[in-house]
């Protein structure tokens, strides 16, 4: 039986995300993702009413008055939600875990996509594939999604982003929206996602607790790795050593985006402790821009 406070959680959620979809994200969403279900049909004449950024330039220029571009629909679309339960998800230093966040976030997609009438589906992994939740529609449907990305328990602890991204690319073939969501605490999986990003419209969502990137100083201190369970005694009083950590991780930061841009895949920043809105808004204008500037 799920606890009282993870039922209280999920309704908190509920109505969160759906007042943020209805005021903010939903005809966002719309704008950036429902294209990528159209096909072109025609080139007509423009009239009052039409969108202007529907307008084909190059015909425009040819005839000397305004054509606009026609589409009509030929699918819906599928959108599917990798989320990483690891055991690093399961660190936070402020109001939420990583794995909350990523629930949280989870739900703001999976609500824009039902208001949307698409299908959402998930896949939870760790160093192994841990549940597998078809694409369906619905509000029950995506209540079960935001339960099992909050409730879940895995068996494995370490993240394995190439198994995550190729079990996606063999379970579902046809073209969909994938929303990978990790702190990306891996290695060697940019093969992975190069293929995923070539067959799928893929975004990769990274979350981050302030504290993995500022220790304070407090002398010798333990560490200990989620992941691997690893320890290790570290002098945070140490400037010379700690100078070197924080570098080590703006430099995997750094690699990390490079990665994204090499692969053509879209990114987000979630910080624990600041809002997620912000960034979510960044991306949809950021593709909206480039989504018409193609047009």
């Amino acid at each position: 039986m799920i606890p009282k406070e993870i039922l209280s959680q999920i309704r908190k959620i509920e109505i969160r995300s759906g007042k943020l979809v209805n005021e903010i994200f939903a005809g966002q969403y719309s704008s950036v993702f429902k294209g990528r279900g159209m096909e072109f049909s025609e080139v007509r004449e423009y009239a009052p009413g039409d969108d202007i950024r529907s307008i084909d330039w190059n015909v425009t220029a040819r005839y000397g008055r305004p054509f606009v571009k026609k589409f009509v629909e030929e699918r819906e679309l599928t959108v599917m939600l990798l989320v990483d339960a690891s055991a690093s998800q399961k660190f936070g230093t402020k109001d939420k875990f990583k794995s909350e966040l990523t629930a949280e976030f989870a739900s703001i997609i999976a609500f824009s996509a039902i208001r949307n009438n698409d299908r959402v589906g998930m896949i939870i992994f760790t160093d192994r594939i841990e549940k597998v939740i078809r694409p369906k529609k619905g509000r029950n449907h995506i209540l079960r999604l935001i339960r099992e990305a909050l409730y879940f328990k895995p068996e494995g602890r370490g993240t394995n982003l190439t198994l995550a991204l190729q079990y996606l690319n063999e379970l579902w073939r046809r073209k969909a929206v994938v929303f990978l969501l990790s702190d990306f605490e891996d290695k060697n999986f940019e093969p992975a996602l190069r293929v995923t990003s070539n067959k799928h419209d893929l975004i990769a969502v990274k979350f981050q607790d302030p504290a993995e990137n500022s220790i304070p100083d407090a002398g010798i201190i333990v560490i200990e790795d989620p992941e691997t369970g690893r320890r290790m005694d570290i002098d945070t009083s140490d400037h010379f050593f700690m100078d070197e950590y924080y570098k080590r991780r703006a430099g995997r930061a750094r690699d990390l985006q490079k990665l994204f841009i090499k692969a053509n895949v879209d990114s987000i920043s979630v910080t624990a402790g600041t809002s997620y809105i912000l960034p979510l808004i960044q991306f949809f204008k950021r593709r909206e821009k480039r989504i018409f500037t193609r047009s």
